[in-house]
């Protein structure tokens, strides 16, 4: 078998790695992955005829003998090896990488640090959210001899997963955005969420590495304080004494004021929620470790506009859409209801989407959920089966609550019976697709 080292001198002759028998680039390493539904190897000799120079398997190929031996290299387990060489291909580097998991904000956050940071420096970061075993290694992989520094995210829904991920990043620095109730179904409960997430503490005190806490947040604090010896530096809202300004219907962005350097500091961004305040603070305590001149670090912050239904305000010829639908767990719905409950938006209409892999709590947090929707709505649209059955429990008000099997059923209904002139928060896991109602509003 082939050795990472060897390996990884056949990539230094390719122009780049990936995955996708369907994206391939002359000169590529093509590596065949297995997934439920497909198997990379069966696609290895496509990948080939259409230009990449080798192909990782972890299957002999029964046909096309004459794109065998030398192109194709058979390896024991080809995600494994991806992620081996990725490892090792981030030793080569001697450059800062920061780490980034947590149970709510982190992709927003990393979106954040990295829009900071390219203020100074030439950055590599997570593209959209792809944080997993896959995307991790391949986020690595567009590092190279110009990468200054690189916001690496990860994500994680069992025990286990973060070390995983950690040691194949080797981060200098790292932050937890939030510990909350998500994946309870991997994790098991809150608790295991913490010893999950705080993983990467272990590792970079291990490794002497930089942790970024809010200090805020109590569940942080303890998991700060249990690891003696851990480097810090600490951020928080109250903390440093932050004010967030009341949003309006006119303009209902986070505004945030505080003081700095012995004057006061106002932030605009065009970020939705109040909850977004612990992201930003995060992004501008590592802009400041890494000395960005702090004007050019709030100059990013207000610059940046999310996507991919996170926070996003999309007003439409109908209605105002609060879109924050790619995904939701107890915390994070929570925090978005209380938001939109505090802000004095005209005629209210919530569609809430199940909160998915929260095991034996489900039940108990859908309806919790409900409740809290039916108190700062007069109009709540559920889809899904846990919000259907809370729905019943509740014996909710079908005057003010209505549950949809599927997101197919609401968009039926909301054709029949169109909705203007109301602001609308869009929320939900993102299996649920609750995304595709924006078309019909």
């Amino acid at each position: 078998m082939i050795s990472v080292e060897e390996l990884y001198a056949l990539y230094k002759r390719c122009s780049g790695i990936t995955t996708d028998s369907r994206n391939i680039k002359d000169g590529v390493m093509f590596f065949a992955l297995k997934g439920e539904k497909f198997d990379g190897n069966d696609f290895a000799l496509e990948a080939l005829k259409s230009g990449a120079r080798y192909a990782v398997v972890d299957r002999f190929l029964l046909e096309g003998t004459a794109y065998r031996g030398r192109k194709c290299i058979v390896v024991e387990n080809s995600l494994a090896m991806l992620q081996s060489m990725a490892a090792y291909h981030r030793k080569q580097l001697d450059i800062p990488v920061i780490g980034i998991t947590g149970t709510n904000g982190k992709t927003t956050t990393k979106e954040l640090v990295a829009a900071v940071l390219s203020k100074k420096y030439d950055v590599v970061a997570t593209r959209e959210n792809f944080n997993n075993h896959i995307g991790v290694p391949l986020t690595l992989f567009r590092l190279d001899e110009r990468s200054e520094i690189a916001v690496v995210e990860m994500g994680a829904s069992a025990p286990g997963e973060i070390a995983e991920l950690t040691r194949i990043v080797q981060p200098t620095c790292g932050i937890i955005t939030t510990v909350g109730k998500a994946h309870l179904q991997g994790f098991g409960s809150l608790e295991g969420v913490k010893k999950a997430k705080g993983e990467l503490y272990d590792i970079l005190r291990q490794r002497g590495g930089i942790v970024f806490y809010n200090a805020d947040n109590e569940h942080l604090c303890e998991m700060v304080s249990h690891r003696q010896g851990l480097r810090t530096r600490k951020y928080g809202v109250r903390e440093q004494g932050v004010k967030i300004l009341p949003a309006t219907p006119e303009n209902p962005y986070l505004k945030m004021e505080f003081e700095k350097d012995s004057r006061t500091v106002t932030i605009a961004t065009r970020m939705v929620g109040a909850y977004n305040a612990d992201n930003v603070m995060a992004a501008l305590a590592i802009g400041e470790y890494f000395e960005v001149p702090f004007g050019k670090a709030v100059a990013a912050i207000e610059a940046y506009s999310p996507s991919n239904n996170r926070s996003q305000l999309v007003k439409t010829k109908k209605n105002t859409l609060i879109v924050d639908a790619y995904n939701a767990n107890p915390t994070s719905m929570k925090a978005a209801l209380d938001n939109f409950r505090s802000t004095e938006f005209p005629e209210k209409v919530l569609m809430l989407g199940d909160m998915l892999e929260l095991g034996q709590e489900s039940s108990e947090e859908h309806r919790a959920a409900l409740q809290l929707a039916m108190e700062t709505a007069p109009a709540v649209y559920v889809v899904g089966e846990e919000f259907g059955r809370a729905f019943r429990t509740l014996h909710a008000d079908p005057r003010q609550v209505k549950a949809f099997t599927d997101i197919e059923a609401l968009k039926a209904y909301v054709q029949e019976h169109p909705i203007e002139g109301r602001t609308i928060l869009i929320k939900g896991s993102n299996g649920n697709h609750m995304q595709k109602i924006v078309d019909v509003l």
